[in-house]
C-alpha cells in the first residue's frame, strides 16, 4: 500500500497549492476519486468549490470538462446526440454519435441544482453504470470517471433540489468551509500570486490513477469491520422520530470502498474502525431522509450520524 499512499499524498500536496489550509477537505475529495465514487460539494459561494474540482482534474492529467448547469440546459447537452451526418446516411438509418461533455475523466457540474429534474436525471445512468445510452446504443465513459458537482445551499431562487435517488449516487457530500484567519490573511497578502488550477502540473496520468484505484480494492477488511459498517447503516434505519428513511445498501458499499482508500492513505493495508468513523458523516449524512423539524435544524443529518456512531459499539 506504500505506492498508493505515495501517489495519494503527491496529489494532496499538488492540490493544496490551490486550496490552502483545507487538508481534510482535499483528502476527502481524493478518497472519493480513488474509490471511483462521485462527490457533491455543498457550500456557500467563494470558498473554492470549483477550484478544488479543477485542481484535481489538472493534477491527474486526464480529460476534464465543465458544465454550468442552468434551467435551460437539456439532457442532450450533457450526454451528447446521435444524428445522421448527411441526407444519404439519414435514408439508410446510419446515425453518428457526437459525445457530450460527460465523456471525460473528471466532469465538473457547477450548481447542479439549477438544472431541471429532467436534465439532472441524465446524470443518473452514467454516474451509476459508467455509460450513456443514446438512440438505443450504449457508449461507455473513460476510466477513471468522476462527477464533481457543486451546489449553493443558501440561494434557492431558481433551483431544483436533488432527489434522493440522485443524492444516493454521490459517494460523498462535503463542505469546504471558510478558511482560518491566518489562511485568509495569507490570501490577501499573496493577492495576484496565488496558483491557479490551470497552472498546476500533473503529478500522474489516468493510467496511474486506475492502478491506484485497483490497489485500493486490495486493502484488507476484517469481518469485525464489515459487521461494524452493517451495524452503523442498520442503526440509521431504526425509526426514532428524527430519521424517516435510513441509508441504503449502496451506502454501506460506498463506506467500505472509501474506508479502504482512507486506510491506504495512512500507509495501512487494513481498515480499522476509526477509518469508518472518519468517513461515516460524508458518506451517510446526505442519504438520510429526516423529518421536517430535524432536517431544518443546522447540521441535522450530520448530527444524526454522530448520534448513531455514539450508539453503535466499536469492535475491538
Amino acid at each position: 500500500m506504500s505506492h498508493l499512499a505515495e501517489g495519494f499524498h503527491s496529489l494532496l500536496k499538488n492540490v493544496e497549492q490551490v486550496l490552502t489550509g483545507k487538508t481534510h477537505a482535499v483528502r476527502l475529495a481524493l478518497t472519493a476519486l480513488l474509490s471511483e465514487g462521485h462527490l457533491l460539494i455543498e457550500d456557500v459561494p467563494g470558498v473554492g468549490k470549483t477550484s478544488l474540482a479543477r485542481a484535481i482534474a489538472a493534477s491527474i492529467g486526464g480529460e476534464c470538462s465543465r458544465i454550468q448547469f442552468t434551467p435551460d440546459l437539456l439532457p442532450s447537452d450533457i450526454t451528447g446526440v446521435s444524428f445522421p451526418p448527411g441526407l444519404e446516411a439519414a435514408r439508410q438509418g446510419d446515425f453518428q454519435f457526437f459525445a457530450g461533455p460527460v465523456f471525460a475523466n473528471v466532469v465538473i457540474c457547477d450548481e447542479v441544482n439549477r438544472a431541471s429534474p429532467k436534465t439532472q436525471s441524465a446524470l443518473l445512468e452514467v454516474m451509476e453504470e459508467g455509460q450513456v445510452t443514446v438512440a438505443g446504443k450504449s457508449h461507455p465513459v473513460p476510466r477513471p470517471f468522476m462527477v464533481m458537482a457543486t451546489q449553493n445551499p443558501v440561494d434557492f431562487d431558481g433551483t431544483y433540489a436533488l432527489p434522493e435517488a440522485q443524492l444516493d449516487r454521490f459517494m460523498m457530500r462535503m463542505r469546504i468551509g471558510y478558511p482560518s484567519e491566518e489562511t485568509e490573511l495569507g490570501l490577501l497578502r499573496n493577492e495576484g500570486r496565488t496558483v491557479a488550477p490551470e497552472a498546476l502540473s500533473p503529478v500522474m496520468d489516468v493510467r496511474q490513477v486506475r492502478r491506484l484505484a485497483d490497489l485500493g480494492r486490495r486493502v484488507v477488511v476484517s469481518d469485525h469491520v464489515h459487521r461494524y459498517i452493517v451495524s452503523i447503516v442498520a442503526a440509521t434505519r431504526v425509526p426514532n422520530g428524527d430519521i424517516r428513511l435510513g441509508a441504503s445498501p449502496r451506502a454501506a458499499l460506498a463506506l467500505l470502498r472509501a474506508a479502504r482508500v482512507w486506510a491506504a492513505s495512512d500507509q495501512r493495508h487494513f481498515v480499522v474502525p476509526e477509518d469508518v468513523k472518519a468517513l461515516a458523516g460524508p458518506v451517510l449524512a446526505h442519504r438520510l431522509l429526516l423529518n421536517e423539524e430535524t432536517d431544518s435544524a443546522p447540521s441535522g443529518p450530520d448530527t444524526m450520524v454522530a448520534e448513531v456512531l455514539d450508539r453503535v459499539k466499536v469492535p475491538r
